[in-house]
């Protein structure tokens, strides 16, 4: 058996699914990790992140199973799970082998590689679309918009575009204190993902004069519209998962 040892990000685990198809391997002996983890009688062989190579997938993946399907093998490896390279890699041996038209992908969820995959990208598609209604920008003293953020999953990638496309003449920060990084959006100008260091954590944030004052004005709204009478707890944690809470003005 061969294993690549992968490290956790999308361009290590492409770099890999792009060396074992150039090497030819056995699709069937072939485990992409991202663990440290010992597999008995196996040859690992250490991948390292190639920028030119991930292209070279990116856009082999986009012309041959479409846009949205490469957008869901994108969206699996920004899951948490450690297994989600294998079922990447081997969802894309099988959509490979199998000729599938863009859309169809996902088709074969009988497969447990695929079903997988395609399970992991729901996974953190849902979260995407959480963290779009719950996500709350505060106002710092300099004008920029803060939001501070802490998903299960690495999605910051994909929240920015739909931040940019609302907000397109703001300076914004949305920070991942999970992963300590920070999406910024200087205005008019494209924006960028930087990868903080332990000094890079913010602390203390100076808001600025008005903010506090939206902040009580939103908090007063929030609770003059409730309805003591018909308050449900169980289906409001449903709705609105506990753990997005300490990230809302409202609940703070």
């Amino acid at each position: 058996m061969i294993v690549y040892r992968c490290e956790d990000t999308l361009e290590s685990v492409f770099t890999a699914i792009y060396q074992a198809y150039e090497e030819k391997r056995n699709h069937q002996d072939t485990y992409l990790s991202l663990t440290e983890e010992p597999i008995l009688f196996a040859e690992d062989i250490p991948v390292k992140a190639d920028e030119e190579k991930t292209r070279k997938v990116m856009g082999s993946l986009r012309q041959r199973f479409g846009w949205e399907d490469s957008e869901r093998l994108c969206m699996a490896l920004a899951s948490e799970q450690e297994d989600k390279a294998q079922a990447v890699y081997r969802t894309v041996v099988q959509g490979l082998h199998c000729r599938c038209r863009p859309g169809h992908l996902f088709d074969n969820l009988a497969d447990s590689y695929v079903h997988r995959a395609f399970a992991l990208a729901r996974g953190v598609s849902t979260e995407v679309g959480h963290q779009r209604q719950f996500l709350r920008f505060q106002e710092l003293d300099s004008g920029v918009l803060f939001s501070r953020i802490g998903p299960k999953n690495d999605v910051l990638v994909f929240l920015m575009p739909h931040f940019v496309d609302r907000l397109p003449i703001e300076n914004f920060v949305i920070y991942d204190e999970k992963r300590n990084l920070f999406g910024i959006h200087p205005a008019k100008r494209q924006w960028y993902l930087l990868q903080g260091q332990d000094t890079d954590r913010p602390r203390q944030l100076s808001y600025s004069e008005t903010e506090a004052q939206y902040q009580e004005l939103f908090r007063q709204f929030f609770h003059s519209i409730s309805i003591e009478d018909r308050r449900n707890r169980k289906l409001q944690m449903g709705m609105l998962p506990l753990r997005f809470r300490e990230y809302m003005v409202e609940f703070q």
